[in-house]
């Protein structure tokens, strides 16, 4: 599979919408998501702004069909995934850390 082929094409962008701990939705746009340390990362980023921020959360399952997903705290976890993220995609995307 070629670099090109990971990201979702224009067309197919996956949106994802998460309620957060007051009840308010916010749109995702789905990026990536990466396994690091036996657990998952979801790589995110706003899809109503304008902003590059990039969201990362950790996919914690909560029984068999369904899953939760939590801020991530610990900035080496963060550096990490963002890391393994940049060089999945260094070939297609700029970063401007």
């Amino acid at each position: 599979m070629e670099k090109e082929e990971l990201l979702p094409q224009e067309e197919e962008t996956s949106i994802i919408t998460l309620t957060d701990e007051n009840g308010e939705n916010a749109d995702f746009e789905y990026l990536d998501c990466i396994p690091y340390q036996g657990k998952e990362y979801l790589v995110l980023i706003p899809a109503e702004e304008e902003s590059s921020e990039i969201v990362i959360l950790e996919i914690r399952p909560v029984d068999e069909e369904n899953e939760t997903y939590c801020a991530v705290e610990d900035e080496e976890i963060l550096a990490a995934v963002y890391n393994i993220f940049k060089d999945r995609y260094k070939d297609i995307l700029d970063f401007a850390d």
